[in-house]
C-alpha cells in the first residue's frame, strides 16, 4: 500500500499535568496524548492536531507546539471551560502510573469537527473516548484515508468495551499495552491476545511492554524488540504516546504500510520514547534533533543485531 503526499492527523488530549516520580515532582506540566504524539511525529512528518483546550491554556504551550510542523487549525479553545488536567504518581515501579486526580473539564463537551477540506490519508485516534474516535472516523472518508490506527486504555475497555470493539472493526492498526491487551481479550498469553484482537478488525497490532520492549504483529508475522536501555527513567508519562508518534510519523514519511516498514517504524518509535522519559513533559524532546534520533538508533541497532 502506497500513500500520496498528505498530512498525518491525530485526535487526542492536550492536557496540563501534575507529576511525581522518584526523581522529582512538578506541576503545570504540558502533557496530553495528542501533544506527545504530535511533537514526536513531527520529527518525521507534518501533523494536524485535533483537540480542545480551555481558556486557561497557556500561550507558551501553544508556542511549544508551533516550534514544530504541527497544524493547530483543529485545536479549539473553549471560551468558558478549563483544560483537561491529570495528576499522577509513579513509585518504585515506573511502569505503573497511579492516578491521583483527573479533571475532564472541556473534554466533557468536546465535539470534534474536521474541516472537510482537510483530507488526511493517515489518521491516528489517540487514547480518548471511543465515542469521540467514532465521531472523527465518521468525518474522515476512507476513500481519502489509507491508514487508520488507534490507541486505548483500560478505562475504556472496562466502561465502553462495545464501543471500542466497534472502533477496532474500522482501523488497520491498534497500539495497546500488555495489561490492556489481556483485559480486552481475556487472553494472558500476548500472542493469543494479539490474534484475538486481529480477529476483531486490525491486521496490525503493537503491544507495548514498557521497559520490556514491544511486540509487533502484522497479518501472520511477528516482530519483537527490546526497549532502549537507560540508566535512569525520569518521567515515563507520555512515553507510549511518543512511541506511537514516532512510529506513525515514520510511516507517514515513508508512505508505505508493510511488515518491513512497520518493523523500522517500531524501532523509531522506541527511540523517540527513550528520549521522552529523560525529562518531565516535552522538555527532552524539545532539546533533541532528528540527528540525535538517528544516532541513538545506530547504537540501538548495534545492541540488538545478531548475525545468523
Amino acid at each position: 500500500m502506497k500513500f500520496s503526499k498528505c498530512p498525518l492527523m491525530v485526535i487526542g488530549t492536550v492536557a496540563i499535568d501534575s507529576i511525581e516520580t522518584p526523581y522529582g515532582k512538578q506541576g503545570e506540566v504540558f502533557g496530553g496524548s495528542a501533544s506527545y504524539f504530535s511533537y514526536a511525529a513531527s520529527f518525521f512528518s507534518p501533523v494536524e492536531l485535533v483537540a480542545v483546550v480551555g481558556k486557561d491554556f497557556p500561550e507558551d504551550y501553544r508556542n511549544i507546539l508551533s516550534e514544530r510542523p504541527i497544524g493547530l487549525g483543529h485545536l479549539s479553545v473553549h471560551p468558558k471551560g478549563e483544560t483537561f488536567r491529570w495528576q499522577g504518581q509513579y513509585k518504585s515501579d515506573l511502569n505503573v502510573a497511579h492516578t491521583i486526580d483527573t479533571k475532564l473539564n472541556v473534554l466533557l463537551d468536546f465535539k470534534p469537527k474536521i474541516n472537510p477540506d482537510v483530507k488526511p490519508e493517515i489518521l491516528f485516534l489517540a487514547n480518548i473516548d471511543p465515542a469521540l474516535q467514532t465521531e472523527v472516523l465518521n468525518q474522515v472518508h476512507r476513500s481519502h484515508c489509507e491508514l487508520v490506527a488507534c490507541d486505548t486504555m483500560n478505562f475504556w475497555i472496562t466502561n465502553k468495551k462495545k464501543e471500542l470493539i466497534d472502533v477496532l472493526k474500522r482501523v488497520d492498526l491498534l497500539v495497546i499495552n500488555d495489561g490492556e491487551a489481556r483485559e480486552l481479550t481475556g487472553e494472558y498469553n500476548l500472542i493469543k491476545a494479539a490474534r484475538a484482537i486481529q480477529a476483531n478488525g486490525p491486521n496490525a497490532v503493537v503491544i507495548k511492554k514498557g521497559e520490556h520492549g514491544v511486540l509487533l504483529f502484522f497479518e501472520n508475522q511477528m516482530f519483537v524488540l527490546p526497549a532502549y536501555p537507560l540508566e535512569e527513567v525520569f518521567d515515563p508519562t507520555g512515553a507510549g504516546d511518543s512511541f506511537a508518534g514516532g512510529m506513525m510519523g515514520y510511516l507517514a514519511h515513508i508512505k508505505q504500510f508493510n511488515f518491513d516498514v512497520l518493523r523500522r517504524a517500531v524501532a523509531y518509535g522506541t527511540i523517540v520514547a527513550s528520549f521522552t522519559v529523560e525529562r518531565f513533559g516535552l522538555d527532552r524532546l524539545r532539546e533533541i534533533s532528528k540527528e540525535d534520533i538517528e544516532e541513538r538508533l545506530k547504537i540501538f541497532k548495534s545492541l540488538t543485531h545478531v548475525d545468523a
